[in-house]
């Protein structure tokens, strides 16, 4: 099995990628059979929309698989677990899966706590990336640059997020329903002054 970028990927030009620099917490690479996208540091609604862009972009594309890489993340907010299952949602959909690659215990206790690892497997056995990840990591690169989202997009993609989390259960629904409101009052304040 080969191992690098797709050279034929339509919808996303490799080229655009840059070698991986420490002013960007995420990395990412296209492999033979998924998508691999690494966080460094704390997984927040600063990195979330960067997540979102470069898995949306991917499943787009007709990836099946995204893995996400939590070894360097030194926790998540609410808004980067809603992103990622967001994420496994879209991604099951269509027949798909989000794996999540070496937590840590912290990190997994968060995705069980709120019931997401009902949503993605975490570090499955049989994931063909297994045995592999120094070799894949020594891979990835930056995405492209997109712009820093505004106030109002930073405020729907922090809607949507804990949307996500909120249809994920019961429970996460009553713990977020103010977050929704609030937002939700928030943008439709915004829409109205337009």
């Amino acid at each position: 099995m080969e191992v690098g970028f797709y050279s034929d990927v339509s919808s996303l030009d490799v080229d655009a990628l840059s070698p991986v620099t420490s002013e960007c917490p995420i990395s990412v690479g296209i492999f033979d059979g998924f998508t691999w996208i690494r966080c460094e540091g704390k997984g927040s609604f600063m990195t979330s929309p960067l997540v979102k862009g470069f898995g949306d972009e991917r499943i787009l594309a007709g990836e099946n698989c995204v893995v996400v890489d939590l070894a360097a993340c030194s926790g998540m907010d609410s808004t980067f677990m809603g992103t990622l299952a967001g994420l496994a949602n879209r991604l099951g959909a269509r027949g798909g899966k989000l794996q999540i690659a070496e937590p840590g215990e912290r990190n997994r206790h968060s995705l069980e706590d709120l019931g997401l690892d009902f949503l993605m497997e975490i570090e499955p056995e049989d994931a063909e990336w297994r045995g592999r990840i120094g070799e894949l990591r020594r891979q990835l690169r930056n995405p492209r640059e997109v712009p820093k989202p505004g106030h109002t997009q930073r405020a729907h993609h922090v809607l949507e997020a804990h949307q996500e989390l909120s249809a994920a259960n019961d429970e996460n629904a009553r713990k977020f329903a103010n977050v929704v409101t609030l937002l939700e009052a928030e943008l439709a304040e915004k829409q109205e002054k337009r």
